[in-house]
Parts: C-alpha cells; structure tokens; sequence
C-alpha cells in the first residue's frame, strides 16, 4: 500500500475548466463552442458541477495549484451565473496552494465591474484578455465584435477591481495584416506594461469560415517571408521591453509565466472538465464530449466521456520532448529519468543527434538538458516533428 503522502503527490494540482459558450463564433475558430443565444447556461453548469463531483469521488485531487478557465468565452456569463459556477469549484476542489493561480479568459467588453467583483471574490487572480489586434478593421475582418474602446475600459475595469496579474493575447498572419499593423498592435499592447504577452500566429483550420475562404483563395493572408519578419519583430519588441520568451508564443515579466500551461508543457497530470475538455490523469488521456445538451444528459449518469485511453510509455516520453521543447529553457535530462526511468539520450539518440546537427537544438549547460537554438525557435515545428512517432511507429 502506498504512502499517504506519496499518493497525495501523484494527485492532480492542474484544473482545466471549459465554458463552450460566446457571443459570436469567430471566423477562424474552431474551438468546441456556442453561440450563447438560448443555450441551457444553468442546466450546463449544474451538470459541470456534478462532473467535478463524479471526477473527484474517482481520483482525488492533490493541492490544487492552478485553475485556468478557458472556453468559448467564461465571461459571457452574468454575474449570478458566474458565482454559481465559482462557488461550484470551490466546493468540489477546496484545498487550495496558498499561491493558487486562477486564471479566467475573458473577451474585451463582456467584463463589467459587477462581474469582475464576482470574479475577484470567487478567487479569480490572473485574466487573459483575447484582444487580438489594436487595429478595428482587423478585428471585424476575424469576426470579433470587441473594438480597442473596449480593450482599454475592460483592463480599467478589471484594475479597479483589484485583478492586477493580467495577460492578452494577441495574432500576428492574419488576413490584410502587414508587418507595420503588427509593429503597431505590439506598441499598444507595450503601453498597457502588463506582465504577461500570448502572440500566435493564425492557424487555418478546418470546419471555420476561414477554411472555406482559403480552399476558395479568397483569404488574403501574408506571405511567409512577411510572417516570419513578423515572427522576429516581436521578438526583438518584447525582449527589448524586458519580456522573457519562456514559450514560443509567450512573454513574461520574472515570475509572471502562466504556470498552468507550463503543467501542459512539462507533460504534468490536470484535470479536464467540461464540455469537449481534454485530460490528462495517470497517464490517462479523455475528452469529454462535445455538445452542450448531449454532455448535459451524459453528466446526469456518469462521468462525461466521449473516448478515453491509455498513453504508453513511449507516446508519454514523446510528448514530454515534443511539448517541454516550446519552453525556451527546454527539458532537463534528469526530469525525463525521474519520469520514465531511461536517459533521454539514449531513448532519443538519433532525433537529438540530427537536431543538434542541423543547428535546431543545443545543450542546455546550465541544468543539463536540451533546448531550442535561436535557430530552431523559428522552425520549432520541424523540431517537434522529428519526435513524433519516433518510438510507436
């Protein structure tokens, strides 16, 4: 029988939450989510509480230490709903790390100072602003229905109610952008000296508007010699302004990271709850089931779960190079042993060999490991590639 205490450790620290529901869908969004419009909010939060409750009752939890809330859009929810489902979390995961990191996404103009104040009280500490683009044209040109008013009077809003750990997000490669419009979008987003920076560049996925368009060659996006310079630019813009890359897409101020995707990236358990939320617990992967109703009626018998399955060892010690490689700091070779009881490098041989060769990895000599060269943070997706099927195929 295991120890108390070593069990306790093995528990999941990592909670992600997901609120499927929007004012509008976005042209290039492919999330699992809703126009709100006459959708069930309460019967969903009601079936998102007893989710928690099965989830907890079936593998229970260690010090939770981070919360993130993703979505869909968490703050399309009025404020009585908001502390329904704040209170709800609270009583299904009580023990939480004096230092919790509770993050909230949220959509400029849907965070009023009544709602923020529930936030705040409901334990709320970090939100992340999805702002986009400082430009109006490019915002209506993805669909989003916020305008750059609304970015300023909701980071206003959410100071004033004391919410100081913020962060936004921004894209770069979007249709009809230059690089002198994202020169522009990153200047403004500098001026607000907030501590944290997301910067993706837009994907084209399938089942959007934007996939449409673009089998259509109606979707004028930059072209790669111009996203790369992009890619660069802000780069240079943010280290300059004293922001740490520690992700390829995101930049920070000392101790500000966003420690609930450093979980996903170190390849750590969490917790997925919610409709067509993703877990990870005991080298046990889920996804819950996509629809709202359909999720409802399912959570009203058992746990939610549309597929779950066991991660062999090999696919787990791909995965923790293929995600610990985003962080600009890398993996550390003595992580991996402690994991999975091999050394990297001779799990990995050939991949690292031929990576280190071509200039896209170097050695770590501060903790002993492997990370991304200034290089390979450019081409990141060949690096991860290299990893893939590497040992299950």
């Amino acid at each position: 029988m295991p120890e108390l205490g070593k069990e306790n450790d093995a528990a999941p620290k990592a909670v992600y939450i997901h609120i499927p529901f929007c004012t509008n869908k976005c042209f290039y969004c492919d999330f699992n989510s809703y126009v709100l419009k006459d959708q069930p909010v309460m019967d969903y939060l009601r079936a998102l509480d007893r989710e928690m409750e099965l989830t907890v009752q079936a593998t229970p939890p260690g010090e939770i230490k981070t919360i993130f809330v993703g979505g869909g859009t968490p703050t399309v929810l009025n404020p009585q709903e908001m502390e329904f489902f704040l209170k709800s979390v609270r009583k299904n995961f009580p023990d939480w790390a004096e230092d919790i990191e509770f993050t909230m996404e949220a959509n400029p103009g849907t965070t009023d100072a009544e709602k923020l104040a529930v936030m705040k009280a409901g334990g709320v500490n970090r939100v992340s602003f999805g702002v986009q683009a400082f430009q109006n044209e490019l915002l209506s040109g993805i669909g989003r229905i916020h305008n750059t008013d609304d970015v300023y009077r909701s980071l206003e809003n959410a100071r004033e109610a004391g919410l100081h750990n913020l962060s936004i997000d921004l894209m770069f490669g979007l249709p009809n952008q230059t690089v002198e419009m994202l020169e522009y979008s990153v200047g403004r987003a500098l001026e607000l000296g907030l501590p944290h920076y997301s910067i993706y560049s837009l994907k084209v996925e399938e089942n959007t508007l934007f996939h449409t368009l673009f089998q259509k060659n109606q979707l004028p996006l930059p072209g790669e010699e111009d996203e790369l310079k992009m890619y660069l630019l802000l780069m240079e813009r943010m280290k300059a302004a004293g922001y740490k890359q520690y992700e390829i897409s995101n930049f920070a101020k000392p101790g500000y990271e966003s420690r609930h995707n450093i979980t996903y990236w170190r390849n750590e358990d969490y917790y997925g709850l919610g409709a067509g939320a993703h877990g990870y617990v005991k080298r046990q992967r889920h996804m819950n089931i996509k629809g709202v109703n359909p999720y409802v009626e399912a959570a009203k018998q058992k746990l939610p779960r549309l597929d779950q399955f066991p991660v062999s060892k090999e696919e787990a010690m791909e995965d923790f190079v293929m995600v610990g490689l985003r962080m600009l700091d890398g993996i550390r070779m003595s992580d991996f042993t402690a994991q999975f009881g091999v050394t990297l490098e001779e799990t990995f041989r050939n991949q690292l060999h031929k990576m280190t060769s071509a200039g896209l990895l170097e050695m770590h000599e501060d903790h002993g490991g492997y990370r991304l060269s200034e290089k390979g943070v450019l081409f990141g997706n060949e690096v991860f590639a290299e990893f893939i099927g590497a040992l299950t195929t």
